[in-house]
């Protein structure tokens, strides 16, 4: 047997209103168990997709950069 019903987002809000408050505890947690699953945390978001896909160091620029910072602390302490 299947149900499906049209209900608008605010008119599902104002029916979970009326829920007593551990259902609405239990909803919750249900929701939360669900995002889980479905794996939408693991969305990888504009921001961090263009992180990504910013430039990335070379070795060689890498051990520049150590050098650097070695000088630039012991400029920086003395």
């Amino acid at each position: 047997m299947e149900l499906k019903l049209n209900i608008g987002y605010q008119e599902l809000i104002e029916l979970i209103k009326q829920l007593p408050f551990n259902q609405i505890r239990q909803l919750k947690a249900d929701l939360a168990l669900m995002v889980t699953e479905n794996d939408m945390e693991k969305e990888i978001s504009d921001f961090q997709e263009f992180l990504l896909e910013g430039p990335v160091m070379e070795e060689d620029q890498y051990q520049d950069f150590l050098s650097s910072r070695k000088y630039f602390n012991a400029w920086r302490t003395s």
